[in-house]
């Protein structure tokens, strides 16, 4: 409990029994004085924690009070204990919400637990000498005398292609995520766990022609309405709400249609500029009439975060905006206890560059496969020029060449950078099941389908409840809402990417909320300058000081860390993020594994 004291700073408690023990720390948000956990039945058999929001509660308390359910609080925890014992492990097929909560019962002593559908909020356990031991975050896991901390070599493989934790198996030997849409079941006396799946994303784009096919005017309509009511969901709180605020379309549609006043945003540089959206933010809002609050991050500050952050990850991330996430968060709480954000709609509407590179390489793929995998292996030997990638990726196949939103380290790079590479499969080896189940769409909505189930909660919402609950903000993102799946999912291809414009159909809808440079404008997400920030005299000494670590050295060769150092800042492909992500593993295995490890995660 002490180590998650940042996720629920305002209330402690536990619940313990001869075999088991529930600890909870509280950020009360709804029914402040009420809603105390851990929580108990009537009968006193069943207990709950639970971490998130459930959206739709009153209604479902109608419906249990009307099935002979009586309630003693005001919140939504105990939807969730009536809820069990009325619907049992098919309770989150009733939630609308984001969610990870576990409920032990005692009389028959067995764990039930439960994270929502597309993995808002986090979940981990371990098997450890006879113990079932969870939590909201790795870090409460650790000082369990019962488990050992060791760390996982696969992971670290696998990181180095994905810039995230990309497997169910975490950094640490033994301890697990329950992944997005899945429930387990405990049973102490058998020492038995079993997992169940209950939902995944799957996508059944509609037919664009017949008598029964919509009109773009009346799926914009659809959504927009859609969209509306799921914003309305998310601002159920009994404290004020805000929102984060690029000038970008995702956070400016929520923004226009959010009743609170006061939005938030962080830059890096001066300026009007690429790497600061501060001034684009700040027109917006008042066109929108809210209270806008920037904050501009220096490199200083940038590098100086750098270990408090990775600290809160709990695991390594190669994906340096969320630093700036960080600094964002730290902004709002000083002012308000939950924030809107946009995150999500990019992986539901079509919204990344990427998915519309099928487009462009549709002409080119009409050649013989043979021919334009000679060309690729002919380019591939001379310098870099320009149109190489494209020659390059147009003779693979989308399985082959799109293993999600970051693509690092192939699997032979990562060999010849690893010391003692381990068996791990390759990232194409990884996905082949989750691409095989949606074989049957079109390019872009398989590459949409792969995010969904692994960018969205492995890098997006990891950093995203991380780095807000590190400063005790409560982020709700209104467009991972399982009624706006309902519409996103059956929207057609044309819809989502129409030429080179992504998230098409959704800046239709923007449209209507927006002015046109907010709702036309280009996805850049959390810019950040790592080229300068990499070659600065802090930047260069900083780097070059966690490559010569003992780390380093136990880790990756030493020749194959130099040849990433020389190619930083020269705009060399994706050498910055490469040199990035190492460095980042390096920081936060000093925080975890080292010898002077802090005594937080020892």
């Amino acid at each position: 409990m002490a180590s998650l004291i940042h996720r629920g700073p305002d209330q402690g408690n536990s619940w313990m029994s001869e075999n088991a023990a529930l600890g909870f720390r509280r950020l009360s948000i709804i029914d402040p004085s009420g809603s105390i956990q851990p929580m108990a039945n009537e009968t006193g058999d069943l207990h709950l924690v639970f971490n998130g929001e459930i959206y739709n509660y009153q209604e479902l308390r109608q419906e249990l009070f009307k099935a002979g359910h009586r309630f003693s609080t005001q919140g939504d925890s105990e939807v969730l204990l009536h809820g069990y014992e009325e619907w049992g492990e098919r309770l989150p097929d009733h939630l609308r919400g984001m969610f990870a909560f576990a409920i032990w019962d005692e009389k028959g002593q067995r764990l039930y637990a439960a994270r929502d559908p597309f993995g808002i909020k986090p979940f981990y356990y371990a098997l450890s000498e006879g113990n079932f031991i969870f939590a909201s975050e790795i870090k409460g896991i650790l000082p369990h005398p019962a488990y050992q901390k060791r760390l996982n070599p696969e992971a670290l493989e696998q990181y180095l292609s994905f810039q995230y934790s990309a497997l169910e198996k975490t950094f640490f030997q033994g301890i697990w995520q329950l992944l997005p849409g899945h429930f387990l079941q405990y049973d102490q006396k058998a020492s038995a766990l079993t997992l169940e799946q209950y939902f995944s994303p799957e996508l059944n784009p509609e037919h664009t022609e017949g008598p029964n096919a919509k009109t773009e005017k009346q799926w914009i309509a659809e959504l927009d309405r859609t969209i509306s009511e799921s914003v309305k969901c998310h601002m159920a709180a009994d404290t004020e709400i805000g929102t984060f605020l690029s000038g970008g379309v995702d956070s400016g549609l929520i923004a226009a249609e959010f009743t609170g006043d006061k939005a938030f945003t962080v830059g890096l540089g001066s300026g009007q500029s690429h790497y600061n959206e501060i001034p684009l933010a700040a027109e917006l809002a008042q066109k929108l009439h809210l209270k806008h609050r920037g904050k501009r991050i220096t490199e200083k500050e940038f590098w100086n975060a750098v270990p408090e952050v990775l600290y809160h990850m709990d695991e390594p991330s190669g994906d340096p905006s969320a630093v700036a996430l960080y600094f964002l968060s730290r902004e709002a709480a000083r002012q308000v206890k939950v924030v809107v954000s946009g995150e999500g709609a990019d992986e539901l509407f079509g919204g990344y560059c990427i998915y519309c590179e099928p487009n462009a390489l549709h002409l080119y793929q009409k050649l013989p496969a043979a021919l334009r995998q000679g060309i690729a292996g002919l380019v591939s030997r001379l310098p870099k020029l320009k149109g190489q990638s494209f020659l390059i990726r147009g003779s693979q196949t989308v399985e082959q060449r799109f293993i999600g939103n970051a693509n690092l380290f192939t699997a032979e790079e990562r060999k010849k950078l690893l010391k003692n590479p381990t068996t791990a499969l390759s990232p194409q080896e990884l996905l082949s099941k989750d691409y095989q189940r949606v074989r049957d769409l079109d390019e872009a909505s398989r590459m949409q389908y792969i995010d969904l189930l692994h960018w969205l909660p492995g890098d997006i919402l990891q950093k995203a409840d991380r780095m807000s609950m590190a400063h005790s903000l409560e982020l709700r993102v209104p467009y991972l809402d399982k009624e706006i799946f309902r519409v996103a999912g059956r929207l057609p291809a044309k819809y989502k990417q129409k030429g080179q414009v992504s998230k098409y159909l959704f800046r239709k809808v923007a449209a209507r909320h927006l002015p046109a440079p907010n709702s036309n404008r280009r996805k850049l997400g959390f810019p950040i300058p790592l080229g300068s920030f990499l070659t600065s005299e802090a930047g260069s000494r900083i780097v070059t000081q966690a490559f010569s670590s003992p780390a380093a050295k136990k880790f990756f060769r030493r020749e194959a860390l130099d040849q990433l150092l020389q190619g930083r800042g020269l705009g060399r492909g994706n050498t910055n993020r490469k040199v990035w992500a190492v460095y980042a593993f390096l920081v936060w295995y000093d925080i975890y594994f080292s010898d002077n490890a802090s005594p937080a995660v020892e």
